[in-house]
């Protein structure tokens, strides 16, 4: 147990001396690209090594790029001041590469297979809740539409029991009048 704290502590520490390194050559080259002095490396070279013995290069910077500058861009880490925590960087999208376990293979199948599932069903669900109200707007018309006949019916049907009445009482009171 003490041999794993010990190479984690060992690790952490070397973790942090690397951190500040980096952050230290970037404030160095800054630094030292403003104070350049007659008969100073070019601009566009940056300093070998930092009086830390860190890389020149800060991380994320390009091939041939000062350390700090950034392609017309803020520089992505600023040097953090003592006892100031460092915001954490925004997530990226990583993609990991492709296991050979057949295993996680399977489980990486199953987890696109049931996702086009639920796309597929969601999307039926949707097509089948379409076609639902559309037929039952549909029935509605027609029950309407029925409704309206059946009362225009009924109207033409006392309509003409009326006349005929009418014609039946006409040819008895003209009868009786003979």
């Amino acid at each position: 147990m003490t041999q794993i704290r010990k190479l984690l502590t060992a690790t952490a520490a070397f973790a942090t001396v690397t951190t500040a390194a980096v952050f230290a050559q970037g404030a160095y080259a800054q630094t030292a690209e403003q104070n350049a002095a007659p008969g100073a490396a070019p601009a566009g070279e940056a300093p070998t090594m930092a009086p830390s013995g860190a890389p020149a290069m800060a991380p994320g910077a390009a091939p041939g790029q000062m350390p700090g500058q950034m392609t017309g861009q803020a520089p992505a880490h600023a040097p953090a001041a003592a006892g100031i925590a460092q915001p954490a960087p925004a997530p990226q999208a990583l993609s990991a590469p492709q296991s050979a376990d057949p295993l996680v293979q399977k489980r990486n199948a199953n987890a696109a297979a049931n996702a086009e599932y639920r796309s597929a069903k969601k999307s039926a669900n949707a097509e089948y809740s379409d076609a639902k109200k559309q037929a039952k707007s549909q029935y509605k018309a027609q029950v309407k539409d029925a409704q309206i006949n059946h009362k225009a019916d009924r109207q033409a049907n006392d309509s003409e029991m009326k006349d005929q009445m009418n014609g039946m009482s006409a040819q008895q009171q003209g009868g009786q009048s003979q």
